[in-house]
């Protein structure tokens, strides 16, 4: 199937990846959301670039971020990555019921206003199906924070997952809507038309949202952490 309105430039898909091991199974569901989509795009006429943020490779710069206004290379190019994604995907273990510290900290620096609008689909891994309602119950929370347009499929696989057709039925939902949105330029208008009234009154960079979020890291708390003073 082809899409008479295509665009010519390809689409720029950026996937979040906290899984901690090599291989990862998070990564790996990813991926294979990732390959979905472009899949998916291409029956329409249409590319799609991946690139991949893994968290663990940048997880020093990342706490580095949480108690000192520095931002390091590899944080900065996550940022710039997110920056221009027409659309994300998410991917985070389970630990103690809920999104990895490594995941939750990584979102917690960036600008607040740096994702608003962006088409997002939510996935997590665990090593039990009691943790299925994790993504919807708590990340889908943080990205609504976030202003973020997530899609409604959310992926979530367990051990037992891997082998069922249900997990393929899910990805294709979720590439599929994702694509979707990203097709449709929701993003961008927002941010032509009404950027204004999506922006958040605290932790916004007023137009800079590539940089770090200052309100997070320029605080008293963040001072005294780091052996300053209260301002």
């Amino acid at each position: 199937m082809t899409n008479p309105s295509a665009r010519q430039a390809p689409f720029s898909l950026v996937v979040i990846s906290a899984g901690t091991s090599d291989p990862s199974s998070t990564r790996m569901l990813a991926d294979r959301a990732a390959a979905r989509v472009a899949a998916l795009a291409g029956e329409r006429g249409e590319q799609v670039t991946i690139s991949v943020v893994d968290l663990r490779e940048i997880a020093t710069e990342v706490s580095t971020a949480l108690v000192a206004q520095f931002t390091g290379p590899r944080l900065e190019k996550a940022v710039a990555a997110l920056r221009g994604a027409d659309g994300i995907i998410a991917a985070t273990p389970v630990y103690m019921a809920g999104a990895s510290g490594l995941f939750t900290s990584f979102f917690d620096v960036l600008d607040k206003d740096l994702i608003i609008a962006k088409p997002v689909v939510l996935a997590a891994t665990a090593g039990t199906a009691r943790h299925a309602l994790v993504v919807d119950e708590q990340i889908r929370a943080l990205f609504a924070y976030l202003r973020a347009l997530t899609v409604p499929t959310s992926l979530f696989a367990a051990p037992e997952d891997w082998g069922d057709a249900a997990l393929n039925q899910r990805i294709d939902r979720a590439a599929l809507e994702l694509l979707f949105l990203m097709e449709s330029g929701f993003a961008q208008k927002v941010k032509d038309q009404s950027w204004d009234s999506y922006q958040h009154e605290y932790g916004s960079q007023a137009g800079t949202e590539d940089a770090i979020d200052a309100f997070n890291l320029d605080s008293d708390l963040m001072r005294l952490a780091t052996g300053g003073s209260a301002g």
